[in-house]
């Protein structure tokens, strides 16, 4: 019974270690070559421009979200069990190839600034992204999250249009970039293949479209650009491999 829980406390650790702000600093030194070190935050963007993420004639004229990827992006993600020993769920190349610079992912959740509550929603949550400027965005799909979510989207409603996307808190999300949380982190014998980047949204983005956008603001506030995290190929990317991102990311 002991070895039993001690197993599952450890199967959890080895997935939520990586979030938690004490161990990272005591491990950065011994994971020095799987550290990713950006000198200067100024190039900190492998995007070239302001790029479009979402095709409003794409988005119309098909049903299937996968059928959609694969013809405006030339590849589709999906999330499968992940080829790590302890990596739970992860996400996978399934079709077609992805060339560098590409956008692959994004990553969903609620938005909250640096003084915005969390603690509740943080608990045993693996899934809570820290940017830059001290923002966090909480991917997790489960529990008081994925009630906080709902009640942020229900509440910036505009008429008839959704702001946000709440088909990713389930297993078939409309929007199929909306899986970045569950990108495992790489190790020295899997090097990682994307990168985090942030990108705001600006207030002028097309109402039609915000339906497809898996973030949320915790606070609701019109003026404020929206805060979404994309996940960006740092090499081509064939279909069958899995997606390993960097969680050590430090700008100088």
């Amino acid at each position: 019974m002991i070895k039993t829980l001690f197993k599952a406390f450890e199967v959890r650790w080895k997935s939520y270690r990586h979030r938690f702000v004490p161990w990272i600093a005591l491990n950065l030194q011994r994971n020095e070559r799987t550290l990713r070190q950006v000198k200067d935050r100024s190039k900190d963007k492998i995007l070239p421009g302001e790029e479009q993420i979402y095709s409003s004639d794409e988005h119309k004229q098909y049903c299937d979200s996968c059928t959609v990827m694969r013809k405006t992006l030339g590849f589709c993600i999906e999330r499968k069990r992940s080829s790590l020993q302890h990596g739970g769920t992860g996400v996978f190349v399934t079709s077609g190839h992805v060339q560098r610079g590409n956008i692959v992912a994004m990553y969903p959740g609620t938005i909250y600034q640096a003084d915005e509550p969390i603690f509740f929603q943080s608990i045993q949550n693996p899934f809570v992204f820290r940017c830059i400027d001290g923002m966090l965005i909480d991917g997790n799909d489960k529990a008081i999250s994925k009630i906080v979510y709902r009640s942020c989207s229900g509440r910036d409603r505009l008429g008839p249009f959704h702001l946000s996307d709440c088909s990713w808190l389930t297993s078939n999300p409309v929007n199929p970039l909306a899986v970045g949380q569950y990108v495992n982190n790489c190790s020295n014998e899997r090097s990682a293949n994307v990168c985090y980047q942030e990108f705001d949204v600006a207030n002028d983005f097309p109402l039609e479209l915000r339906q497809y956008l898996p973030n949320i603001n915790y606070k609701s506030d019109t003026q404020r650009p929206l805060r979404t995290v994309v996940l960006v190929s740092l090499r081509d990317i064939r279909r069958g491999e899995e997606l390993f991102s960097n969680y050590y990311t430090i700008v100088h």
